[in-house]
């Protein structure tokens, strides 16, 4: 242990303090009953070496930055090292993995490091991400290699500044060490550098730690992690009974609507909504096989894992929430022995859902009634149009904000504007240009008949898409420079990130299509659950 007298947080470990220990104290992998976690040390490691930490997560945690590049942090935060307070754990849960129920998986790579309560009062959880073996990694080592901790790390403050839903990314560093990963799980295994993530957020409760217990019929240990859970996560629904089981499904519920609406609207597509992925606040955790669209398809997956079945394509994502949202709802259905306030509450995700997806498409073309009539069908042809041709949903939606609602459409500059959207223009027919134009004047009507005036209108359509998101051939850039020693890209990326809605021409290259290189370069494209 090692004590900061000078800093201004403390531990408050909840979650060891409340809920019931796994009574075997050896690390060895094995199905733990009638507990909610195991006791575990992190792994040491043997030359940590700090990639990359985020300065907005360690003002969260009231971490100096002096702290954050002290030999000290690399040190604990590569799991070599405890400060004082804290406790580490693997918590543990199961879930559905491809529609499938696997019984138990729980914290197989991920180690909690306890809860930092900042001087704002705040908790935030503490968790390193491959830090070694617990007693749920199954025939897994525990541990992660560079190119998915960079990822994670990227993706999470990318979606944090876009404004998703999201767990947080304190930092990244090597261990020095080598890990053996089949990328693609073809029969080549490769030593890869190691490396540690530390993820941050309010909490890693999953749909997964209810169903486990409810799976095991351990219905007092599932009760007691429920109660838990509304005193620490949920305690503006007041003390727990049944009524409050029902509020708060009911807030998971809509919770994970208005995070499905923010998904679709910047084309994020996680990869693996398995059950126990899915967080009880509404928010985006454990960052695998991720990617956001680029020619806008709503069949894309980028798991390789999920190539022949698309369960977890990019359109299928709100109906996979929905479909989760019932394995939760059965598993906490002994709760409350009442079918009516779930049905409700997944009723309320539909409508949460709907709405706000309308309003969502609606704010992305700059319009304001979202359930009018003309500004549905807009939509509707418009989604139709960007299926038939590669278009690159960022650039599209980026691009309309600078479309003239009083230009005129006869002299074609509208396709100018759009043009650099697409990946193969030879896929522009006559007949394509046509139909746009036909949108194009639908739109322009919209646009005509509203009182926005132009200028309001390009601001907000600018505050909704993105001209900046984390594309994996970028991330993938970062990577290969990064296993040369090299972090300056990861750095870089990290900066442009911060700001996805600002300009910033002086990374304009970063706001570009996908290269025709990248297309099917491995890390460029679909990932695998090991990437």
């Amino acid at each position: 242990m090692s004590s900061l007298p000078n800093f201004h947080f403390q531990f408050d470990n909840a979650f060891v303090r409340e809920l019931p220990p796994d009574a075997e104290v050896r690390n060895y992998r094995r199905q733990v009953l009638g507990a909610c976690y195991s006791k575990v040390l992190p792994t040491r490691v043997s030359a940590p070496q700090l990639v990359a930490y985020a300065d907005e997560v360690a003002q969260l945690l009231d971490f100096s930055p002096d702290f954050c590049r002290s030999g000290l942090f690399t040190e604990v935060f590569a799991g070599n090292q405890l400060l004082e307070g804290m406790e580490p754990y693997a918590s543990n849960y199961g879930g559905h993995q491809f529609g499938h129920w696997a019984g138990q998986l729980g914290d197989g790579r991920a180690i909690n490091l306890g809860d930092v309560i900042n001087r704002q009062g705040q908790r935030w959880a503490l968790q390193l991400k491959g830090a070694g073996p617990t007693p749920y990694s199954r025939n897994a080592d525990g541990l992660a290699v560079l190119r998915s901790s960079v990822r994670e790390f990227l993706c999470s403050e990318a979606m944090h500044h876009l404004g998703v839903p999201t767990t947080r990314a304190l930092s990244v560093i090597l261990t020095g060490e080598t890990v053996i990963r089949d990328m693609f799980y073809n029969g080549n295994p490769q030593a890869e550098p190691g490396a540690v993530v530390c993820r941050v957020g309010p909490s890693f409760t999953r749909f997964g730690h209810f169903q486990l217990l409810a799976a095991r019929d351990e219905m007092g240990l599932l009760k007691k992690l429920v109660d838990y859970t509304l005193q620490i996560d949920f305690p503006h629904l007041g003390p727990p009974s049944r009524e409050t089981y029902a509020q708060w499904f009911d807030e998971v519920c809509i919770r994970t609507a208005k995070l499905l609406v923010e998904w679709q609207r910047v084309g994020f597509v996680h990869g693996v909504m398995n059950t126990d992925n899915m967080s009880i606040l509404g928010l985006t955790i454990d960052y695998g096989p991720y990617g956001w669209l680029e020619n806008f398809d709503p069949d894309w997956t980028p798991n390789t894992t999920d190539a022949q079945e698309h369960r977890y394509a990019y359109g299928k994502q709100p109906s996979i929430a929905y479909w989760n949202l019932g394995q939760l709802a059965n598993a906490l259905f002994p709760l409350l022995r009442r079918e009516e306030p779930l049905h409700e509450a997944m009723a309320h995700f539909v409508s949460h859902f709907e709405q706000g997806w309308n309003a969502m498409m609606a704010q992305k073309l700059g319009l304001q009634e979202s359930d009018a009539l003309a500004v549905v069908e807009l939509i509707q042809e418009l989604l139709k149009l960007l299926v038939l041709v590669e278009t690159d949903m960022t650039i599209f939606y980026r691009r309309l904000a600078d479309f003239d609602q009083d230009t005129d459409l006869n002299d074609q500059t509208w396709r100018e504007l759009v043009l650099p959207a697409y990946y193969v223009p030879d896929q522009l027919s006559a007949d394509y240009w046509s139909r746009l134009e036909q949108w194009f004047r639908r739109y322009q009507s919209l646009l005509q008949t509203s009182a926005t005036p132009q200028s309001a209108r390009k601001a907000s359509m600018n505050t909704v898409n993105p001209k900046y998101v984390l594309r994996n051939y970028l991330a993938q850039l970062a990577i290969d420079k990064a296993e040369k020693q090299d972090f300056s890209m990861v750095q870089e990326l990290l900066q442009v990130l911060r700001q996805p809605y600002a300009e910033q021409p002086e990374y304009e290259r970063y706001a570009e299509k996908r290269p025709e290189w990248a297309r099917h370069r491995a890390g460029c494209s679909m990932l695998s659950c090991s990437s």
